[in-house]
């Protein structure tokens, strides 16, 4: 089918048709240049395969790019980590080198690393495509690991990737476990991605899966990229955890950081081969300045073919569903999109514009594509960026949908900044709703950003210390009767105006009481804020079972609206804070006022019978039961329009459904 330029169907966009244009030809170009001089660019895409250390017989076989290298010799336990003639590297042509060391001597699981020499020092490396590397618990530095590949027996193979909206589950596989500590992938396994099932995710995104020094960086500070971190198990241990989730339906995908890369010298690919801007820019411009990490250089062949193979590689070894790239906005420009406002059209295209970086995004999309067809590609992108999320054909990028990250911002500045009686309908639709013509979107409340330390959960900034006193069930709290109210009518109405997926970090989804602190000096190395209390959740006498089991509700019913369906209607009185809006037969009614329901509210809606399928007041739910969930509304017939009569408690939200149409005059 053949797609209309973006600039057709967004007319501001007319006066940049020619950049617009010229960013698919240039990525045509690129592709081109790529296959005259490496192949066709899915093969370009499958480095992996001859980098790195593999099998060889009964050999092992270590392949570099370190072109400024003069010496490279391959140590390790079995050398007492001493360079050893016997296992010098050779030099190949373009910068490549070679080196072998056979399996009697570096058995499997045994240690090694690379010692690298340039005209002017010397150092000890991990090497750029290996596999498998693993921590040393007293001195936190990391060292390659041989590891045999035993073929996995994958039995997903009747797995496929549905067309439904993403209902996205955000998690990190090391803070899942209640006991403070680090839990692992055998664990989330078997006791999160039930928990994932049952609440009615369909995908499953996974944080901190590339291996990361530092463990508080959420996984953003990556080192080794094609090495599933070893803090959480083994390789085939994430095979069967994606597997599991296959067989249950789950798509997996992962957060997958090529904005930067950690600046470590001795565990990353900084300055592997004594110069450093190997895959990085030179000079400033290849270091982050608000990161403190290393820039990419998108312009390079060999960093696009280091990175191109990165996206291949999972999909391949571990049937990832796809990624959600983190940092896109950080790659879209010069300056790294920092303290920008993006206010106007020509703030996306200007000299700020990184070519390289844009080109690369859309041949990543084009390569994950071309692998597995119904692959998954979400943008963590902030600044709108016209067509990041449209088809390349029409100019975009290529990605499935773009992260809405001002929408938890919108969220926390109205719950910090207004009071609840001044809460303007209109605007909380029209910000959840926006989003470009050619985009589909991933809405969210909240994600893991806005439960780290220095920053507050909805919840959190809704009840305060009263989460501590009063989520009893025999408690009377008007502080905590508010917030589970206003946590489950926000998480709803953010839910129905998504034009794509939803997403929710792990615990939140049941009000999750403590913010997330990973282990360092300044709380003495604890892990007491690095886990989830999921008994909370499963506690009787506690209010959080009644916040998960709305959420189970939401998500079902969510499941059955058509899709795509968009709001064919929406009403917003602001000085009764009432708003009403529809997707397909089904109505969503929200009264945000904390203190005045309504009786006989009339709202104009297509003809039919209605009947309430969910509320956010229902008893089962924490709340007080105040409508009669078996009543049935008729339209009528009120200057020559069809209206319903209801009855809208305050502080709450219900979802109705048209049966049929029956006209009462």
């Amino acid at each position: 089918m053949s797609q209309l330029p973006i600039y057709t169907t967004d007319k501001w966009l007319e006066p940049f048709a020619k950049i617009i244009d010229g960013r698919r030809l240039r990525t045509l170009k690129r592709m081109e240049e790529i296959k005259e001089t490496c192949g066709p660019i899915l093969e370009f895409a499958q480095a992996y395969k001859y980098y790195g250390m593999h099998e060889d017989g009964d050999e092992w076989v270590l392949r570099e790019w370190a072109p400024r290298a003069t010496e490279i010799y391959i140590i390790g336990e079995f050398s007492g980590w001493k360079e050893d003639k016997r296992y010098e590297m050779k030099r190949l042509e373009f910068g490549n080198w070679e080196g072998r060391v056979p399996k009697s001597v570096l058995p499997h699981g045994g240690k090694f690393k690379m010692s690298v020499h340039w005209h002017d020092g010397q150092g000890e490396r991990i090497p750029a495509y290996i596999n498998r590397v693993i921590q040393n618990e007293d001195t936190k530095m990391f060292d390659a690991q041989a590891w045999e590949e035993k073929p996995f027996k994958w039995t997903d193979g009747k797995f496929k990737i549905g067309k439904e909206p993403r209902l996205i589950y955000e998690a990190h596989i090391g803070m899942s476990g209640e006991k403070e500590g680090v839990a692992t992938y055998e664990y989330f396994r078997k006791k999160v991605l039930p928990h994932v099932i049952e609440t009615g995710y369909n995908t499953l995104q996974l944080m901190a899966i590339q291996e990361h020094p530092y463990y508080g960086s959420f996984g953003y500070h990556v080192s080794s990229f094609f090495a599933a971190s070893s803090r959480f198990g083994t390789p085939e241990e994430l095979k069967r955890l994606i597997n599991d989730a296959h067989k249950a339906g789950i798509a997996v995908i992962m957060d997958i950081v090529h904005s930067h890369a950690v600046k470590n010298e001795n565990e990353g690919i900084s300055r592997l081969d004594g110069s450093t801007d190997l895959y990085f820019h030179y000079g400033e411009r290849g270091n982050h300045p608000a990161w403190d990490s290393r820039c990419f250089d998108y312009g390079k062949l060999e960093t696009l073919r280091f990175l191109l193979s990165n996206c291949r590689y999972w999909i391949d070894e571990y049937h990832f569903d796809g990624y959600r790239f983190d940092g896109v906005t950080s790659m879209l420009y010069y300056d790294h999109g920092l303290g920008k406002d993006f206010t106007q059209y020509s703030d996306y295209f200007r000299a700020n514009e990184d070519e390289d970086a844009i080109t690369y995004l859309t041949m990543a999309n084009y390569v994950i594509h071309a692998v597995k067809p119904e692959a998954i590609t979400i943008a963590e992108e902030m600044s709108a960026y016209p067509g990041i999320a449209g088809p390349f054909e029409a100019g975009g990028v290529g990605f499935d949908y773009r992260l809405s990250m001002g929408i938890p911002d919108y969220w926390i500045k109205l719950i910090k900044e207004t009071s609840d009686e001044n809460w303007p309908v209109g605007k909380i639709f029209y910000e959840l709703q926006l989003h470009r013509p050619e985009e589909k979107t991933i809405n969210y409340a909240e994600s893991h950003d806005q439960a780290l330390v220095g920053d507050k959960t909805i919840i959190f900034r809704l009840m305060d210390k009263e989460m501590y006193t009063d989520m009893n069930t025999e408690s009377q709290n008007m502080t905590v009767d508010r917030g589970m109210a206003l946590h489950k009518m926000i998480r709803l109405i953010t839910l129905f105006t998504a034009n794509g997926g939803y997403l929710t970090f792990m615990g939140n989804e049941f009000g999750h009481p403590e913010w997330i602190d990973f282990p360092r000096e300044g709380n003495g190395w604890s892990y007491k804020y690095a886990r989830r209390q999921w008994s909370l959740a499963k506690a009787d006498y506690l209010r959080y079972h009644f916040l998960l089991d709305f959420e189970r509700e939401m998500l079902k019913i969510f499941k059955e609206v058509p899709q795509p369906s968009y709001p064919y209607r929406y009403y917003d009185y602001d000085p009764t804070q009432v708003l009403v809006f529809g997707r397909g037969d089904y109505l969503l009614v929200f009264n945000f006022s904390p203190s005045n329901s309504y009786t006989d509210y009339a709202v104009p809606v297509p003809a039919g019978r209605y009947s309430i399928v969910m509320s956010t007041d229902e008893g089962r739910f924490g709340g007080f039961d105040r409508n009669d969930m078996f009543f049935v509304f008729y339209t009528q017939q009120l200057g020559g329009q069809d209206i319903l009569r209801l009855y809208i408690p305050s502080r709450s939200a219900m979802i109705l459904k048209r049966k049929d149409i029956v006209h009462i005059r």
